[in-house]
């Protein structure tokens, strides 16, 4: 495993460590010199439950194959349950056919999951939330929604006045639920098809930006669930200042920032950024001034625990403990 990554995941992991008041297990991962993963747990795991922590960012592949090894591992061990805690659920982008011959390749890890031998999946703002029927075993996904909330509330000034924002039209829903939560208004950037003269599109798409609804002389705040390219956020940002927004803000549970992703963002019309932990952010924080995290892990520690002692999940839904 990458040394750096190594580091990254035993902060992020730490914290919710010290939440929960248990100890990390040990376990070793590693890999053969023909690149085969390798991985053995140190600790007796039988008849325990097993929260096994990974989420989908960087090696992403190997990641997975990590993950489907250990819980496997876990299972031939004698763990009365392996929970796998997936904070953001890789491939949950390709969740439906985009053409005919096509894959779709959440569903397959829904299936390698359980093959493997996990007994229930936590996981944060899935991607589409369709992505649930895919297993056939307990899943529970959390949502951000009231850390977003409250982020808007405590941090972002002005944001009584402010006008929250969907970059696309698939983020509508999204948009709508934190705009009715915090009584503000809302707006929608899509892509006109019928014209192509946009000097910025957004991700893979093509065709004029078009914003409907009024942000003129008002702080425009952007949400989302996953922050990847940042192209689209940074198209979004410069036609809400084109428009007359004041201030931009970008809002974004998963903090992939893949490729050149920050530089993207440090010379785009975006002026603050603020994305969870549900991957480890912190090394990026230094190498992106615009860039604030959001830390999640009361809440995955919390539905850990509730997990562990038989107690409801759903009420975190709304009642968190910020």
């Amino acid at each position: 495993m990458n040394p750096a990554r190594v580091r990254r995941l035993e902060r992020w992991l730490s914290v919710l460590a010290i939440r929960l008041g248990v100890p990390l297990s040990a376990a070793q991962v590693g890999k053969f010199a023909n690149q085969e993963t390798t991985v053995e747990i140190k600790v007796s795991v039988r008849e325990e439950d097993v929260f096994i922590i990974q989420s989908g960012y960087g090696e992403v592949n190997d990641m997975i194959m990590e993950l489907l090894i250990m819980i496997n591992a876990c299972k031939t061990a004698s763990a009365k349950r392996v929970v796998a805690v997936i904070p953001y659920f890789p491939y949950s982008k390709q969740s439906k056919k985009k053409a005919a011959r096509s894959a779709i390749p959440a569903k397959l890890l829904a299936m390698m999951l359980k093959v493997a031998g996990v007994t229930q999946v936590v996981t944060l703002d899935l991607h589409a939330t369709h992505i649930q029927g895919f297993f056939d075993f307990p899943i529970d996904n959390l949502s951000s929604k009231p850390f977003i909330v409250k982020y808007i509330r405590d941090r972002i000034p002005d944001s009584q006045t402010a006008v929250i924002v969907s970059k696309n039209a698939g983020g509508a829903k999204r948009v709508t639920s934190i705009a009715d939560e915090l009584r503000l208004d809302f707006a929608i950037v899509h892509q006109d098809a019928g014209h192509s003269h946009i000097s910025q599109p957004a991700d893979g798409e093509h065709g004029e930006l078009v914003l409907v609804g009024d942000v003129k002389g008002r702080v425009a705040i952007i949400v989302d669930d996953l922050l990847d390219s940042a192209k689209s956020f940074a198209s979004a940002a410069t036609l809400l200042k084109k428009r007359g927004a004041t201030k931009v803000y970008g809002l974004a549970t998963h903090g992939l920032m893949s490729g050149d992703a920050l530089d993207i963002l440090n010379n785009s019309d975006v002026d603050e950024l603020a994305v969870t932990n549900s991957v480890p952010v912190a090394d990026k924080v230094a190498l992106c001034p615009k860039l604030k995290v959001i830390d999640v892990t009361p809440l995955i520690a919390e539905a850990i625990r509730r997990i562990h002692n038989g107690e409801s999940v759903s009420c975190l839904q709304q009642q968190v403990p910020l």
